[in-house]
């Protein structure tokens, strides 16, 4: 299955989120994905059984829970083939950032030209 395939799917994508912050057991990643998706534990295990067999997330055991992590190999994978359509994008976060900075500048020095205010 191609890595945009894995994906594409907004379950898996929420999966990666989750493991993200760290490991977690296939039981808690089942009961955050069941409260936001209504899907059933053994669904979730077949999305985590996807995410694992094509390499985006590891599973070891301990004693008798799983726990799940991100693989971060395949998303470099991801982001190697994403750079070259960065050009279309990067300016314009420069350009945006610059603004932003630009704007808190102006406000700084607006707020030093300002006389204090009165209390009274």
């Amino acid at each position: 299955m191609h890595a945009f395939d894995v994906l594409g799917d907004p379950v898996r994508r929420r999966i990666l989120e989750l493991l993200a912050d760290g490991e977690m057991t296939s039981g808690a990643v089942s009961e955050v994905i069941r409260e936001e998706f209504g899907i059933s534990q053994p669904g979730v295990s077949q999305h985590l059984r996807v995410l694992r067999e094509n390499g985006f997330a590891t599973v070891r055991p301990e004693g008798t829970r799983r726990l799940y992590a991100v693989n971060s190999e395949p998303l470099r994978d991801i982001d190697a083939w994403l750079d070259r359509f960065r050009r279309f994008w990067a300016p314009h976060l420069d350009a945006l950032a610059t603004e932003l900075a630009r704007g808190r500048r102006e406000r700084r020095l607006r707020g030093a030209d300002e006389p204090p205010r009165s209390t009274s």
